[in-house]
């Protein structure tokens, strides 16, 4: 499995090796040694897995959690194409305001980590895209927000020419510079403690 590192502080993609045959293909999205050899601990207790389907044109974010607790994550596109974003909303760290996004599909099965308190969105190429993702935390509705994507402060590059289909509480977030304003956003220090947690589970 290779590893590359995200212009996201703390954050990586990795893409597996793919073993075709004749009944189809084998494929380990997630691969312990090297998962701890390039980020440096093993991958976060997981508490929950979720699944998602979406049509072509489906723009999911950016979200984020309530920090503490903060979530991470490790998805990866299990059918259809998929752009996968992180955005950097904490405050302090070196990385603040910065992107990084990769197209997930289940041809290269590439994955990506997130660490706690980065933001996550993401936009469905085909239809019936599905992104499975395993979770550090519980959903828990109240500590669930979401920033504006198309906020030019942090200027995300989509697809031109494409009709976008957003829930309304997307439609409806604020940009970055109103959620750090309202204290909303996660600090970068405790966000490190809360990863460095994941060294002791």
């Amino acid at each position: 499995m290779e590893s590359r590192k995200l212009s996201v502080e703390g954050a990586f993609e990795f893409t597996p090796r793919v073993f075709p045959d004749d009944r189809g293909v084998f494929v380990s999205p997630y691969q312990e040694a090297a998962f701890v050899e390039a980020v440096g601990h093993p991958l976060f207790p997981v508490a929950q897995s979720n699944h998602s389907n979406s049509r072509r044109g489906v723009l999911r974010g950016i979200h984020f959690t309530l920090t503490p607790p903060g979530t991470a994550k490790y998805v990866h596109c299990a059918r259809g194409r998929a752009i996968d974003i992180i955005v950097d909303i904490r405050v302090g760290s070196p990385t603040f305001g910065r992107w990084d996004a990769a197209v997930l599909d289940p041809q290269t099965f590439r994955a990506m980590y997130f660490p706690p308190g980065v933001g996550h969105a993401f936009l469905a190429l085909e239809d019936d895209t599905v992104m499975s993702y395993m979770l550090s935390e519980r959903y828990v509705a109240a500590n669930e927000l979401a920033l504006d994507p198309f906020d030019p402060a942090i200027g995300l590059e989509l697809p031109e020419g494409m009709e976008f289909v957003q829930s309304e509480r997307d439609r409806e977030a604020p940009t970055l510079a109103e959620a750090r304003a309202a204290g909303l956003l996660p600090e970068y220090a405790t966000c490190l403690k809360i990863e460095d947690s994941f060294r002791r589970a």
